[in-house]
């Protein structure tokens, strides 16, 4: 269980950037459940790549999860976003 819970942290936290990030681009091309699936995807991601590269900074725990999962989901749902619109 305790290895859940970084997970969901991140998945969560992807959510809710990937949202905002695309709320605050005001992008359309990317439906809301699109873009709450992607930021999921980009908060593991984003998580994964803070607790590589930031392993021996202060910055651990859910506290980095949250953190890694907020900056990865905005960033993997503004790109779909971009090459969404550009699609179309």
């Amino acid at each position: 269980m305790e290895a859940l819970i970084p997970i969901l942290t991140q998945v969560i936290a992807g959510a809710v950037g990937g949202n905002a990030a695309s709320g605050a681009l005001k992008q359309v091309a990317i439906s809301v459940v699109a873009r709450t699936i992607v930021g999921a995807i980009g908060g593991i991601g984003g998580g994964m790549l803070l607790s590589m590269f930031g392993g021996e900074a202060a910055m651990t725990g859910l506290v980095a999860d949250g953190i890694g999962g907020l900056i990865g989901g905005g960033i993997l749902s503004t790109i779909v976003g971009a090459v969404a619109a550009k699609a179309r």
